[in-house]
């Protein structure tokens, strides 16, 4: 290889990492505004207690299992669940607090809704936790039941 090829390679691969570094440090926000994030940046965010978390699945799911000192609102009429709209977090939207939001679901798909509808509304930092409580769950961490007693979240 001569000279100048080397000179070539060496600055496509300087770019290349520069490329990939900034592309990783960038938050993982969708084009609504919600930030997606992974259950361990969600556990640090609940541990350190700054933050408003938010689960938004029915009611059976929430008594079955949840992550300690969440408050459940749900976003839709899931699973066969027939709670009236003034329950919904359409109707009790003014209940979150203007703080830090961590909103989670079963899985991640209705959690996206909740964030985003809380973003339409204003609110400036919601965070997705991909994955729902099935990830967290996957990943060891507590969850508790609705009487507050920890749970292996075997039954969501």
């Amino acid at each position: 290889m001569n000279k100048r090829s080397l000179i070539y390679s060496g600055t496509l691969i300087f770019l290349f990492m520069v490329a990939f570094l900034i592309f990783t440090e960038q938050k993982k926000e969708s084009p609504s505004g919600v930030v997606n994030i992974s259950v361990q940046e969600a556990k640090g965010m609940v541990e350190k207690g700054d933050v408003f978390v938010l689960d938004v699945r029915t009611p059976d799911e929430f008594n079955s299992s949840h992550i300690k000192g969440a408050t459940l609102i749900p976003v839709s009429n899931a699973s066969g669940s027939n709670l009236s709209s003034n329950r919904l977090l359409e109707a009790r939207i003014d209940e979150v607090p203007k703080k830090k939001i961590l909103v989670y679901c079963r899985s991640g798909r209705r959690s996206v809704s909740a964030s985003t509808m809380l973003v339409n509304a204003g609110y400036s930092e919601v965070y997705n936790m991909a994955g729902g409580i099935n990830a967290w769950i996957d990943a060891g961490y507590p969850v508790v039941s609705s009487e507050d007693k920890e749970t292996d979240g075997s039954q969501n």
